[in-house]
């Protein structure tokens, strides 16, 4: 008889994992793929329509002007018709779609001037395939080089649902697939630096969160966070003031680089971080769930404060609310307390921060995410409420149909892990079911199914 030996025994594992992952993988992506199918953000809504049409436009303009053009205001470029306001690497990717997916194969649809408000089937599909893309290139490999670097290499089980819980981010997907962002970029990015720390690759991970920083502002929640730790880990190496050194040096290189086209002069780069803070637009932006939005039904803070006292006071009440986990990053970093960092940082920014929106809240939930299997009723909660302070910017885009479907996935997803603790639990062929009905769901469904719709949530089992 053939003996097992531990290394059969773990390649089995190995594979099977792998097996897993690809699933979850490909699970994902057609999840993402059905909820593209549904309604974005200003569709058939001029003059301005919405993110879809932003997003069409900077490709518009970046493939027919002069970089240095791409954040001024000049008779080519309007800057109040949807005008770039995010870093160059995010003009960068606009330019790298347009050339690769749009210009080739619809040119009408980022012809300049006349394309705006363009919206033709094959266009449409074209521009949901540059967020597909984006994601399963970015996305998906950061979070199986978290998982692996983190969770698989510590002997954890589960790992393939924690993989899921990554993934299958309702949130996330309703807003880059639905609603219409490219946030799996930049999350990605971030993602991707993390896993980069935790396989002591610290320069590269400064080259990956730099790069976030350059594609959208916002990553800056997650700065404090990546400081503290990266310090803190130096500060403990036997040439600290070297370590520090040469990630400084990593990190303006990458500036430097992203940033080249607009170095030629100091208006230049003046200009281009006007467009990054409109500070004009107020404290905070629509319903944001957020501290200000909140407490402005008892203060008026727009009314009784000026711009500048209200960017003091968001500055200290974000900076006195991340101080304390930066200060035990530096004083004691390790893996499990940056993950804590991160979510302490990105949840100040979103809580107190200037000029908030209800789409940050992506950022908190990332190393949320990350924290399932550790925080698994933190990270459901979050999720809920990140989805509920969400729903008046997805019913504007007539988007609740993949709303409700997600939050269905999502919940089914949680629970499932935990069906061994119960002697009663779901059986194979429910579960199976729950699963058909996710996708008849993301599809779509008749006017004449919402009765059906109705009585299969109020059965669903979690």
């Amino acid at each position: 008889m053939e003996k097992k030996t531990s290394n059969g025994s773990s390649s089995t594992g190995t594979s099977i994992w792998m097996l897993s992952s690809m699933i979850i993988a490909l699970f994902a992506f057609l999840v993402r793929v059905l909820v593209s199918l549904h309604p974005y953000s200003g569709a058939g809504n001029p003059p301005m329509y919405g993110d879809f049409e932003a997003q069409r436009h900077w490709m518009e303009i970046t493939l027919h002007i002069s970089s240095k053009d791409w954040y001024r205001n000049t008779t080519s470029n309007n800057l109040s018709y949807w005008g770039l306001d995010y870093p160059p690497l995010t003009a960068y990717q606009s330019y790298a779609h347009g050339l690769l997916f749009l210009q080739p194969f619809a040119p009408d649809s980022v012809a300049l001037f006349t394309s705006h408000g363009h919206e033709s089937p094959l266009g449409k599909l074209l521009m949901r395939w540059t967020v597909l893309s984006s994601d399963t290139l970015i996305f998906f490999p950061a979070a199986l080089y978290f998982i692996v670097v983190y969770y698989i290499h510590r002997g954890e089980k589960d790992t393939a649902w924690q993989l899921a819980m990554i993934l299958l981010n309702p949130c996330l997907i309703i807003i880059d697939h639905g609603h219409f962002q490219y946030n799996c970029i930049s999350l990605g990015l971030t993602l991707a630096a993390v896993a980069a720390i935790f396989s002591k690759n610290e320069l590269i991970a400064s080259v990956l969160f730099s790069l976030s920083l350059n594609h959208k502002q916002m990553s800056a929640y997650f700065a404090p966070a990546f400081f503290s730790h990266l310090l803190g880990k130096s500060l403990r190496r036997q040439n600290p003031l070297l370590e520090v050194l040469k990630l400084g040096l990593v990190v303006l290189g990458t500036f430097a680089l992203v940033w080249s086209p607009f170095l030629y002069s100091k208006e230049a780069v003046i200009q281009v971080l006007s467009r990054l803070a409109p500070f004009e637009r107020g404290i905070y932006e629509d319903y944001v769930a957020n501290f200000w939005c909140s407490t402005s039904i008892l203060i008026k803070w727009k009314r009784l404060f000026t711009t500048v006292s209200l960017k003091l006071l968001s500055f200290s009440a974000t900076f006195i609310s991340i101080l304390p986990s930066m200060i035990q990053q530096i004083r004691d970093p390790s893996n499990n307390s940056f993950l804590y960092a991160l979510l302490n940082s990105s949840f100040s920014f979103y809580l107190f921060s200037f000029q908030v929106h209800e789409k940050s809240i992506l950022l908190p939930l990332l190393p949320a995410s990350l924290l399932a299997l550790e925080e698994p009723l933190l990270f459901r909660w979050l999720t809920y409420y990140a989805m509920l302070s969400m729903l008046p910017l997805l019913y504007r885009d007539h988007l609740i149909l993949p709303y409700v479907a997600l939050l269905v996935l999502f919940a089914f997803t949680h629970y499932s892990p935990y069906r061994r603790y119960n002697k009663g639990g779901i059986d194979s062929s429910i579960l199976q079911k729950e699963a058909v009905d996710v996708i008849r769901l993301l599809y779509g469904i008749r006017k004449g199914q919402k009765d059906s719709l109705i009585s299969h949530l109020a059965n669903c089992h979690f």
